[in-house]
C-alpha cells in the first residue's frame, strides 16, 4: 500500500482580516521579538520563536531568490515588501504580505521589524505559480511527491 507523506504541507491556516504578524530580529534574522499573532498563526509558543533564526518558517515552495533579494534590499537600507509563504510548526502553511525595514538608534542599524498581513487567494494563486516558476528555473528546491510502500 502505497502512503502520501506530504499532505502535512497542504494545510492552509488563514490570518484574520483584522489581524497583523509582527516580529523584530537582530542583524543576522534571529528572532527577538513575536507578538501574539505571529505565535498563534505560526504554532508556535513565544518562546520557542525568541532565539530562533527566522528561516524556521520557510517553507519549501519559497524560491531562494525571493530571500536573496530581501537581504538585498535590506542591506541597501531599504524597505522589503512582498510575498511570503511561511512553514507552520504543524507543517501546515500561511501566507502573507510582508513589510520588513531596518530599526535605527543614532542612525546606526540595530536591528529588522516585520509587519505581515494577509493577502486574498487571488494572490496567493499568482504567488504560487509565480513562485513554482522561479524554482523550476532556478532548478532550486524543486518539490518532489514521495511515496512510501
Amino acid at each position: 500500500m502505497m502512503e502520501f507523506l506530504e499532505s502535512e504541507f497542504l494545510i492552509e491556516t488563514e490570518i484574520p482580516e483584522d489581524e497583523l504578524i509582527i516580529s523584530r530580529t537582530d542583524l543576522k534574522g534571529n528572532i527577538t521579538y513575536a507578538n501574539e499573532t505571529f505565535a498563534t498563526i505560526s504554532g508556535y509558543g513565544i518562546n520557542e520563536l525568541i532565539g530562533q533564526s527566522h528561516n524556521i518558517l520557510r517553507h519549501p515552495d519559497m524560491p531562494k531568490r525571493v530571500f536573496k533579494n530581501l537581504w538585498n534590499t535590506l542591506q541597501t537600507s531599504q524597505k522589503w515588501e512582498g510575498v511570503i509563504k511561511n512553514l507552520r510548526k504543524d507543517k501546515g502553511f500561511y501566507w502573507v504580505h510582508a513589510t520588513i525595514s531596518g530599526v535605527y538608534k543614532d542612525d546606526k542599524l540595530i536591528e529588522y521589524k516585520s509587519i505581515r498581513t494577509p493577502i486574498n487567494i487571488s494572490e496567493k494563486l499568482k504567488y504560487q505559480r509565480l513562485y513554482d516558476e522561479y524554482r523550476n528555473i532556478d532548478r532550486d528546491n524543486i518539490r518532489r511527491v514521495i511515496y512510501e510502500s
